[in-house]
């Protein structure tokens, strides 16, 4: 049996549903379909579509992972279901971590899914990450303190929304925003609210069908020394300055 005609044979009988009905809704003859299922045909491109869109699972899935051993129904509905690309190891057989740097963070969300343009990242290796998936995301701005714009933050691949830990901090591909980094909260509403550290920025809910990709803190990199905030009476002093005159301005317009 090959790894498509026992994910056929599982993926029917997960759904109570007779060869002759799967047939009849992919518009094909039982006989047909049956060789599917005994691997002893192979079906062509524009069936296979039509099985993976009837199974609500990807081509890649269907073709390349036992799916009798994958949470297919926890899986986090990412656009085609796509798995996410093999883990580069080094030849001692360490995970290498990709790092998506600055240069090339604008181009992440169309090139995630690209072999080639994960490939073209940076690596690195840290030992005391050694299991699971990982990769580097440059961060932007201060929202999350005490990281600064243009910290790493080294996130850990998460397959299902379900594995999300309320108020701990998580990289996000979002489809309207391309990679944020908050604190993740549930509103009661099947929406997730996204929260800074700097209290300066209001929270926001995203909706799951709006997520690309989760990964979960795991470290932190950074060329930046901390720098306690100045709070002294003079730099007090310039901030109620500053205040006051952008009041000045707004009440002109």
């Amino acid at each position: 049996m090959s790894i498509l005609s026992e994910n056929l044979r599982y993926l029917r009988a997960q759904r109570g549903l007779s060869q002759q009905r799967v047939a009849d809704d992919l518009i094909l003859t039982r006989a047909r379909y049956s060789k599917y299922e005994e691997a002893a045909a192979e079906p062509p491109l524009e069936v296979l579509l039509r099985i993976s869109r009837y199974f609500q699972i990807s081509i890649d899935l269907i073709l390349s992972l036992d799916v009798r051993k994958v949470p297919t129904g926890d899986l986090l509905k990412l656009e085609n279901n796509r798995l996410l690309l093999p883990i580069k190891v080094d030849g001692g057989g360490e995970n290498y971590i990709e790092v998506v740097t600055q240069k090339v963070k604008a181009g992440y969300l169309e090139g995630y899914a690209d072999p080639e343009y994960i490939e073209g990242l940076e690596h690195i290796s840290l030992p005391f990450l050694r299991h699971g998936k990982f990769r580097a995301f440059p961060i932007s701005g201060d929202s999350m303190p005490p990281h600064r714009d243009g910290s790493l933050i080294v996130g850990q691949y998460l397959e299902s929304l379900n594995e999300i830990t309320e108020s701990k901090s998580y990289i996000l591909l979002t489809r309207n925003e391309g990679i944020v980094y908050k604190r993740i909260k549930r509103d009661g509403e099947g929406r997730l609210v996204l929260y800074s550290d700097n209290d300066f920025y209001k929270p926001y809910p995203i909706n799951p069908e709006d997520i690309i990709e989760v990964w979960s803190y795991a470290a932190s990199i950074t060329t930046h020394e901390f720098e306690p905030e100045d709070l002294s009476p003079q730099k007090i002093r310039e901030m109620f300055e500053q205040i006051r005159n952008e009041i000045i301005e707004i009440r002109k317009k």
